[in-house]
């Protein structure tokens, strides 16, 4: 019989399970991703020790994760289903401006002025126009999706100063309850210590909107129709569409998806800036579409998933957060941020060729 103990094997067994449920919802393919970040995390402490204050977390980097965290999630629906959606910092810099305009001057007279529900509501409809702009482009003339998007790049940054009155920004400022989406906070009475030396600032509410945006789209993906579509047409299109899959319809809601997230992205620019500038989304784009590849997703589509990107977004805004603590040169956090995206893409081409001999020497076998 064996000398060890009944109750000393189920609680090694349930810890096991304990390990392989955090394993199966992190997912294996991003425990490399965690670890990253743990290290990182680790590094920019050392050097900075303000790095973990709440001042700093709730602050600095829980905001500034926020605008490409949304653009991610909406970038990743896309990516997946094989597509690629490079106007979204364009989509937010025109829904940045809608949603000022909307806020100062009400809607056709009908709504007033001040309302914050106006401003938002107004900001992700453009952004679902201007999304299923993109859509339809791709399905309806079949543009390359690369091509469509630089080209919308373009044009709809040119749209967002035609919207915005002489071409110059529009202050939202006067309308507190507006920019309180961009600087309020919740729970922010909390008798929480102190970390790092600094007191509890409360949640940011855009923190909350990020996390709240995260879970709908995570459910979307993982448990309904439309996300099993999406890795379907991103494994193989023509085999979805022999499936019964309405491949027109479904990429064209996956990119009003993408736009109309990359429009409440902008709203939130607008409230945090407290201003609806033309430029407000310039540059998010890079940012978002290296945090989904970072992420694991594949450059082929059909692979990929929030909790990745999730990990991917943090770990940039950590990087980006911790440079500026230490106080290393904007331009070498560029190249830094470039780096990743070449990086990111190279190992997510590396895990797809060792995949695929790993299928060809199967094959081989046991034909």
């Amino acid at each position: 019989m064996s000398d060890v103990p009944a109750t000393a094997v189920s609680e090694a067994a349930r810890k096991d399970g304990i390990l392989r449920r955090v394993i199966n919802a992190v997912g294996v393919d991003n425990l490399s991703l965690l670890l990253a970040l743990v290290l990182v995390i680790f590094v920019v402490y050392l050097q900075q020790p303000l790095f973990l204050s709440w001042q700093n977390l709730m602050n600095s980097l829980a905001q500034s994760i926020v605008i490409v965290g949304l653009m991610a999630i909406g970038e990743t629906v896309v990516i997946i289903a094989g597509g690629l959606d490079i106007s979204v910092g364009s989509v937010a810099s025109v829904a940045s401006v809608t949603a000022a305009i909307a806020v100062t001057s009400g809607l056709f007279g009908i709504l007033p002025a001040g309302s914050m529900q106006l401003g938002l509501i107004t900001g992700i409809v453009t952004g679902l126009i201007l999304g299923t702009g993109n859509g339809l482009i791709v399905t309806i003339l079949r543009v390359n999706p690369i091509i469509a998007t630089l080209g919308t790049l373009a044009a709809y940054a040119g749209l967002a100063f035609l919207v915005a009155p002489g071409g110059k920004p529009v202050g939202v400022i006067t309308q507190p309850d507006f920019t309180w989406l961009g600087s309020g906070r919740f729970v922010d009475s909390l008798p929480i210590p102190l970390l790092g030396g600094s007191p509890w600032t409360g949640i940011p509410v855009l923190f909350v909107i990020l996390l709240v945006v995260t879970i709908l789209v995570h459910i979307l993906m993982k448990y309904m129709d439309f996300g099993r579509a999406i890795y379907a047409i991103g494994g193989n299109a023509t085999a979805a569409r022999l499936a019964g899959i309405n491949v027109t319809r479904v990429k064209i809601t996956m990119y009003a998806l993408s736009g109309g997230i990359a429009g409440l992205a902008g709203v939130l620019l607008t409230g945090r800036t407290t201003s609806g500038n033309p430029i407000n989304g310039v540059g998010f784009e890079l940012q978002a579409i290296t945090a989904v590849f970072l992420g694991g997703a594949a450059t082929t589509g059909g692979k990929g998933t929030i909790v990745g990107t999730v990990l991917a977004f943090i770990l940039v805004g950590v990087l980006n957060n911790g440079m500026n603590l230490i106080g290393i040169n904007t331009y070498y956090q560029k190249v830094a941020l470039g780096g990743l995206l070449i990086g990111a893409v190279a190992v997510a081409q590396w895990r797809q060729a060792r995949a695929e001999r790993a299928r060809t020497r199967i094959a081989a076998a046991s034909a």
